[in-house]
Formats: C-alpha cells, sequence, structure tokens
C-alpha cells in the first residue's frame, strides 16, 4: 500500500547534508522551547491562559484583559507547532532519502510522541496550579526531547549498521558515567527550581503557587555538590581520555563539555549570590539544556556505524580537524 510519505519519495530524494540539516533544526528548536518555557516560568505567565487546552474556557487564543501573561503563554503553545514543523521536516527528509534512512525515521516519530505527550504534561500544569512536581517532569521530559532530537543529528552522520566500539569499555563506562551524573545535576537542578524563588505566576488576586516543601538552601547546597563531582569527574575523563589516546573526537567533545559546565557552575554560583534574578536563571536553563546535549556527544564518539557515512558539512569537517 502507497503512504503519502512513500509518494512524496517518488519526487524528492533529499541529499545526506539536507537530511542532516532537518535534524539539527529539530535540535535547535528542541532547546529554544526549554528556553521559552523558562521565559514563561520567569516572567510569571505560566497560568497566562487559565485552561488547556483552550486559553480559556470560551475561546483559543488570550484576551485582551489576561494582558501580557496570556500572550507569553500562548506564544509558547505556538511554538510546539514551529517545533513539530522542523521534526516533520526532520522526519521526511529521512524517509525520502535514498537510501531510506529507517532508524532515523523511528527517531523523528519519537520526537513527535514526546512533544505530544509534554504538551498533556504541559496541560496538566496548568490545571493543576503549576504544581511544582508536575513542573518538573515537564522539564525532565523537554530534556528527553534534546537526548532524542541529538542522537538523531548525531546518527545523520554514521551508517545503519550496528555500532563498533572505538574505544575500550572502561572508557564507555567512564563516558556513561559522566552522562548519568550530569543527568543527575540536571534533575536535582528542577528540584531546586521547584523550591525556589521563581513559582511561574504571580499569587495575586488568587491562591499562591505551591513549592516543593524542602530547605531550598539544602537543596542548593546538594545541587552545589553534584556540580563539584561533575566536574571533577570531567576534569579526570579529560586527562584519562587525553592518556590514552582516546578517538580525536570524543577528546574535543570531553574538552568543550568542560568549559560548558565551569561556565554554568559559575553562572549558578552568581545566580545564587544575587537572589536567582530572571535573565539570569533563565541563561541558567540554557545553559542546562547545552551541558545536557554536550556530555550525551561524548560516548557517541566512542563508536561508530558501518555502511555508507553522510558527508559532514565543512564547518563541521574544519571542528574535526580540530
Amino acid at each position: 500500500m502507497r503512504t503519502p510519505s512513500s509518494l512524496l519519495a517518488d519526487r524528492w530524494q533529499p541529499s545526506a547534508e539536507t537530511v542532516r540539516r532537518a535534524a539539527l533544526a529539530a535540535l535547535v528548536m528542541s532547546v529554544v522551547i526549554v528556553l521559552t518555557g523558562g521565559a514563561v516560568r520567569l516572567t510569571a505567565s505560566g497560568l497566562g491562559c487559565t485552561t488547556w487546552p483552550r486559553c480559556t474556557g470560551e475561546s483559543l487564543t488570550p484576551t485582551p484583559q489576561m494582558g501580557v501573561h496570556g500572550i507569553i503563554e500562548f506564544t509558547n503553545r505556538m511554538l510546539t507547532y514551529v517545533l513539530c514543523a522542523a521534526i516533520a521536516w526532520a522526519t521526511l527528509a529521512a524517509r525520502c532519502h535514498r537510501p531510506w534512512r529507517r532508524s532515523l525515521t523511528r527517531l523523528g516519530w519519537a520526537q513527535f510522541w514526546l512533544v505530544m505527550s509534554n504538551a498533556v504534561i504541559g496541560g496538566i500544569t496548568v490545571l493543576t496550579g503549576l504544581n511544582p512536581y508536575i513542573v518538573a517532569v515537564h522539564m525532565v521530559a523537554a530534556m528527553g526531547l534534546v537526548w532524542v532530537a541529538l542522537l538523531m543529528w548525531e546518527r545523520g552522520k554514521e551508517g545503519d549498521g550496528a555500532p563498533q566500539q572505538l574505544a575500550s569499555q572502561p572508557l564507555v563506562r567512564l563516558s556513561q558515567a559522566m552522562v548519568a551524573v550530569i543527568g543527575l545535576l540536571v534533575l536535582v537542578g528542577t528540584v531546586v527550581t521547584g523550591a525556589g524563588h521563581h513559582p511561574g505566576s504571580s499569587s495575586d488576586g488568587g491562591k499562591p503557587v505551591d513549592r516543593i516543601p524542602i530547605d531550598y538552601d539544602r537543596l542548593v547546597q546538594a545541587h552545589a555538590d553534584l556540580v563539584f563531582l561533575s566536574v571533577g569527574l570531567v576534569i579526570a575523563t579529560v586527562f584519562v581520555f587525553a592518556a590514552v589516546k582516546a578517538p580525536p573526537a570524543a577528546r574535543t567533545r570531553v574538552r568543550e563539555l568542560l568549559v560548558l559546565l565551569l561556565a554554568q557552575g559559575l553562572l549558578g554560583f552568581v545566580q545564587y549570590f544575587t537572589d536567582a534574578p530572571e535573565v539570569m536563571v533563565g541563561l541558567h536553563m540554557l545553559g542546562a539544556a547545552l551541558v545536557w546535549a554536550a556530555v550525551l556527544r561524548v560516548p557517541l564518539a566512542l563508536r561508530t556505524r558501518a555502511g555508507e557515512p553522510v558527508p559532514a558539512a565543512p564547518a563541521e569537517k574544519t571542528l574535526q580537524a580540530a
């Protein structure tokens, strides 16, 4: 049976570079949606639309009486469609490429369902009055989307054969340990936010937004401890990778991770001692997404896949050569 995608594939065969650019667009949008979601919280617009999936009980869009908060919340909802368009482009490009990149198509569909599930979680956060635990799950799901989008982008330059390790198993496990520790760091960060200064909506004229009932300073200390652990582990990995001559791409990526992690840690300390101003918190959320993407790239540089690889773009070739 012919499907619309197979009919499109008869008429459009995008190049390998087009597939990779489309996957990169989906990855960029997955990071952008994290940033705009943070903007909703930091501008106290989390309940700018009073219900879901409509903005009000009677209107799909915000009304003039809702003011700027309604516009900000509604704009973030609309950006979900832009994200879906980027994912659709990447998925169709993988489907129409010759040969058909089935593995990339599956990753594209995985992104779509992650977006749909997170839209439902976002709706639940509104319907529960910004319950801090649901908000934390919303952020974790967004980071899951970044993971899958990054994997699709990285897989775009590989073949579709079985993975082949380029390094010894201890190095692979070390890189996986970094992913686990930094993943825990991001997770604890969502809990810190849930107990912190920015509930996501003003309580003026209504019920105050609940916060996670754990001492904020204790949570911040636990988060800082994980930062020190993460930095120490990444520094150790830099030296280990250099000593055993790990693949050049892996050594480059772990150095990039260290720079990002140090910048993110510095930003976090400044944020804490300046009473968490909105701009600093927004930059910290962007940094969290970038650090998460950076650590995920390290184990991917320790293996390759057989088959015809997708040629790298000129800028990427320069980076790999460095």
